[in-house]
């Protein structure tokens, strides 16, 4: 350690945990000076991380009442922030929902993302193991639509624990071209895993260039990558404005992609509350269906 460097520059102290856990997943987004898992992680290889003065490693856990401490000894430059305003949907102390604009990754090595805008729009947790928001699903770059953040890292893993057993409700709307059934389930394999999405067909129009518009509510089942754009393009109804699934004469350039994650429905992990919010369609949609 550098003589230089006898003070953290960060201390954190650990509420009670239920379970013990790895610090190195407890302390994602902990530090702004090792925000990320692989930040942190270097952080700990490189001993710049004490536990109540104790070099740490990635082999240490944490139990609750531990201070937390972190010492870089190479210069920091100061980051850049990303102006991006976001429309919050909803906040409290443990969570938050935004609305995701198309044209943006969620997260990533890239500067401008949704998770590198969210502190700027976000205001932060007041409770002890708070850290910097961070989203804890996924939507396509060029999706748009309501996106789930936590806002400590108990409701990190409270969140995700929900995704993992299904006890998060998804609906999204896409329009999709050509003739379809009202209603139907399509299963198929994506990536090696079974895929499941539930559609209806809400309303549909006629249309010159595509034959038949659908304004179509999508349940997914499962959480594949492109699962919905997959599945529709499977039954021969891509979604509108799809260049990587959709069929080559009937490709929609400069519009974006016509889905939108539309709501969420999930129990609030700490008040027990029943939470369903949703995410009005964009005004494209509604220029096609009233």
């Amino acid at each position: 350690m550098n003589k230089n460097s006898n003070k953290p520059i960060e201390s954190h102290i650990v509420p009670k945990q239920n379970t013990p856990i790895r610090l190195q997943e407890y302390g994602v987004g902990i530090f702004n000076a090792a925000i990320t898992k692989s930040a942190l992680k270097k952080a700990l290889k490189k001993k710049y991380i004490r536990v109540d003065g104790h070099v740490a490693t990635t082999a240490t856990f944490i139990k609750g009442g531990e201070t937390i401490d972190i010492f870089i000894t190479e210069a920091i430059k100061p980051k850049k922030k990303l102006i991006f305003p976001l429309e919050v949907l909803f906040e409290d102390d443990y969570l938050a929902v935004i609305h995701k604009p198309a044209g943006i990754l969620v997260s990533g090595n890239r500067f401008k993302t949704i998770a590198n805008a969210l502190v700027q729009n976000i205001k932060r947790s007041e409770l002890p193991d708070a850290i910097i928001p961070q989203p804890v699903h996924r939507l396509d770059y060029a999706t748009t639509g309501i996106l789930l953040v936590g806002k400590t890292s108990s409701s990190i893993r409270a969140l995700n624990k929900l995704f993992e057993n299904k006890e998060v409700d998804k609906s999204y709307y896409a329009i999709s071209i050509g003739e379809m059934d009202m209603e139907g389930k399509i299963t198929s394999e994506i990536d090696g895993k079974k895929s499941h999405s539930n559609y209806r067909v809400c309303e549909s129009v006629p249309s010159e260039r595509f034959g038949k518009l659908n304004l179509v509510q999508l349940e997914p089942e499962t959480g594949r990558r492109h699962q919905l754009r997959i599945h529709l393009s499977s039954i021969g109804n891509p979604i509108l404005g799809d260049k990587e699934y959709g069929i080559e004469n009937l490709i929609l350039n400069g519009k974006g992609l016509y889905l939108h994650a539309y709501s969420l429905k999930f129990r609030h992990p700490f008040t027990n509350e029943e939470i369903h919010l949703k995410d009005e369609l964009p005004q494209r949609f509604k220029k096609i269906f009233d």
